[in-house]
C-alpha cells in the first residue's frame, strides 16, 4: 500500500511544545492531514512513556494503534470522510547530544526508532545513566554521537537511528556551527549502520543530490511538529506493507521508498545566510564576498543550509542521481487559504474554511496533490487558482534566514482581486 508517514514530532513534555501535543490530538490531525504512520516522539520521557504504554496497543508488526475506546472518541469529532482512516504509531524520539570532538563542541540531533516497548525500555535505562530523562521530552545528553548509535543498536533487533535535520546550522550533522563534513566523521566505525538522513525544512532532495557522498542514503522528510497542527508539513511516502520492519527494509534498500513531500526549502528558517538581529539576509556568494561577517555589526553571520550545501557539493545545480524517487513541494493548506482570505493561517476564519473543505474533499494532502481542480473551484475559484499554481511550482519565494521562517506566496499585489473578479463575472453560453 502507498501511505504518508510523519516520524518526527514531539509531545507536550518537550520544551516549547503545545499542551495539546498528546496522542489524541496527534491522531486527529493525522487523519485531517492524510498521514497513516506517525511517530510517537519523546519515548525517553518517563511520563510520556507511561502514557504510551497505557494508550497504545499492538497492531501490525512493530506498530501500534490507539486503544479502541480512545480512537473511537477521536473519530467521533471528525467528518465521515476522515474518521475511518487508519492511524498507526511507531515508537520514536529525538535525542540531542552535546560533546567535544576535534577541539570543537558538537551539537547533533538524532531520531531514534524502537520496534517494541521492551527495546525502548532497555534504551531508556541506558540513557538514564547519562542524563536526566525527565527534564525534557527531547533529552540533552553529554554523549558522543557514535556512542548513542551504539546504545541504539544494543537495544534490540530493528532499533535504528536517523540523523535529524542534517543541515541545520546549530544541531545538524552537517551544520555550519557544530557539525561534521561527513557521516563517517560523526559516527565513526559504526557509520555503516546509518542508511537514512532527514533533510530538514530548509533543504530538499534536489539540494542534497548535489553531494555525491549522500547517494547511499535514503532522504527522509518529517514535520518536526511542536504542535499537532504542524503534522505533515513534510512527510515520507512508502509503498510497503504497513509494518515497522517493511519500512525499515525500505529505508535500508530503497525498495518501497517512494520519495517525500517537502516544504519549499526557502520557507525553512535557515535556508540562506543572515543575521536576524540586524535584519541582514545574504546569498552564499554575498557571504563569501564579505568574509562571512554581517555588514551592519561585523559579527559572524549564521551560515545557512544553501551555503553549507555549496561547501560540500561536488555536482552542479540540477544534477540528479540515477534511479532516485522524486518529491513534491507543497505549502500547508492553512497558509494558502489564509492568503486567499486575507487572514492569518491560525485564525478561526481560516480554520472554518478548512473544516468545510476537508469535510467535502478529504484530507489536506489529497486536496493539495490529487483532488480535481474543478472540485476545488466549486468551493473557491481563487483557492483552485492557488492550488494549481502550487502544483505547477509557480510560487513567489521569500527565503528564511537565521531562525526567521521564509514565506511562499501565490499572488502579487492586486492579482488576487483580479482572479476573484474573473471568477465572479457571469459566463455567457
Amino acid at each position: 500500500m502507498r501511505f504518508h508517514s510523519d516520524l518526527h514530532m514531539h509531545s507536550k513534555y518537550s520544551r516549547a511544545c503545545s499542551r495539546d501535543s498528546d496522542l489524541e490530538h496527534l491522531a486527529w490531525w493525522a487523519r485531517r492531514k492524510g498521514v497513516t504512520l506517525m511517530g510517537t516522539g519523546d519515548l525517553t520521557h518517563p511520563v510520556w512513556f507511561e502514557r504510551l504504554s497505557e494508550s497504545l496497543v499492538p497492531a501490525e508488526p512493530g506498530l501500534f494503534r490507539l486503544r479502541e475506546e480512545i480512537d473511537r472518541d477521536v473519530a467521533r469529532t471528525l467528518p465521515p470522510s476522515l474518521a475511518s482512516a487508519e492511524v498507526r504509531f511507531m515508537l520514536s524520539t529525538e535525542v540531542s547530544t552535546i560533546y567535544r570532538r576535534g577541539d570543537r563542541t558538537r551539537k547533533i540531533h538524532h531520531l531514534v526508532y524502537m520496534p517494541d516497548f521492551a527495546a525502548a525500555e532497555r534504551f531508556n535505562r541506558e540513557l538514564a545513566k547519562v542524563g536526566n530523562l525527565a527534564a525534557d521530552g527531547r533529552p540533552i545528553l553529554g554523549l558522543d554521537s557514535r556512542d548513542l548509535l551504539e546504545t541504539v543498536l544494543d537495544s534490540g533487533e530493528g532499533a535504528y537511528l536517523v540523523p535529524a535535520h542534517v543541515w541545520t546550522p546549530w544541531f545538524g550533522v552537517f551544520g555550519s556551527k557544530s557539525g561534521f563534513d561527513t557521516v563517517e566523521e560523526c559516527y565513526g566505525e559504526l557509520s555503516d549502520h546509518i542508511f537514512a538522513l532527514e533533510t530538514g525544512l530548509s533543504s530538499d532532495p534536489a539540494m542534497n543530490w548535489r553531494v555525491s557522498a549522500l547517494d547511499r542514503y535514503r532522504l527522509v522528510s518529517h514535520s518536526d511538529a511542536h504542535s499537532p497542527p504542524m503534522v505533515a508539513r513534510e512527510t515520507t511516502v512508502f509503498e510497503t506493507e504497513l509494518d515497522y520492519f517493511a519500512v525499515l527494509d525500505a529505508l535500508r534498500t530503497g525498495d518501497g521508498y517512494a520519495g517525500t513531500v517537502e516544504f519549499f526549502p526557502e520557507e525553512g528558517k535557515y535556508h540562506v545566510d543572515g543575521h536576524r538581529g540586524c535584519g541582514v539576509r545574504m546569498t552564499p556568494r554575498e557571504t563569501r564576498e564579505r568574509g562571512g561577517r554581517c555588514p551592519v555589526c561585523g559579527r559572524p553571520l549564521t551560515v545557512g543550509v544553501l551555503s553549507r550545501v555549496e561547501d560540500l557539493a561536488d555536482r552542479p545545480e540540477g544534477a540528479r542521481p540515477a534511479g532516485v524517487p522524486g518529491f513534491r513541494s507543497l505549502v500547508p493548506l492553512p497558509e494558502i487559504v489564509g492568503e486567499v482570505l486575507g487572514a492569518g493561517p491560525k485564525t478561526k476564519k481560516v480554520a472554518r474554511e478548512i473544516d468545510d473543505l476537508t469535510a467535502a474533499l478529504g484530507p489536506e494532502l489529497a486536496i493539495l496533490q490529487d483532488v480535481p481542480m474543478d472540485d476545488i473551484a466549486a468551493h473557491s475559484p481563487p483557492l483552485a487558482e492557488a492550488v494549481g499554481r502550487l502544483r505547477r511550482g509557480e510560487v513567489i519565494r521569500d527565503p528564511g534566514y537565521d531562525g526567521v521562517f521564509g514565506s511562499i506566496r501565490f499572488f502579487r499585489p492586486g492579482e488576487l482581486d483580479r482572479v476573484a473578479a474573473e471568477a465572479a463575472a457571469p459566463t455567457l453560453f
